[in-house]
């Protein structure tokens, strides 16, 4: 929280991190065993004032590459957009230090994701913002 009580711009990019691991990290291993995040834009459409209710962030592909891909966000402060945002993430592959292309099974749980927001990859974000 800000000086205004206000969610600090900050805390967006950990609600953004949730809701991406979230969304698939923890359910499919290769994501998780060598993703970066190689950018992140957030446009804040209106502040959020610090409640004990959760966030609601919906998160959908909307660009998959050779070995990146984008992930879009709206994030929620009840039925109110707060912001937009999007990440880009790289396969990356620590053994040589360098971005690896997306396998096939990859490409497909990507493009099960390529949805329009408040498809089924919506998720929320309970930690008290």
């Amino acid at each position: 929280m800000d000086a205004y009580r206000h969610v600090n711009n900050g805390a967006y990019l950990a609600y953004l991190e949730q809701a991406r691991i979230g969304m698939f990290f923890h359910r499919h291993t290769g994501f998780s065993e060598g993703t970066v995040i190689s950018r992140h834009e957030i446009d804040y459409v209106r502040p959020i004032v610090y409640h004990p209710e959760p966030l609601r962030v919906e998160v959908w592909i909307e660009k998959i590459g050779g070995a990146r891909f984008t992930v879009r966000y709206e994030i929620f402060d009840g039925t109110t957009l707060a912001a937009r945002a999007a990440t880009s993430c790289v396969t990356f592959d620590f053994s040589t230090d360098r971005p690896r292309r997306l396998t096939e099974a990859e490409r497909a749980i990507l493009v099960s994701y390529s949805d329009e927001p408040a498809g089924p990859a919506a998720a929320n974000i309970a930690d008290g913002a």
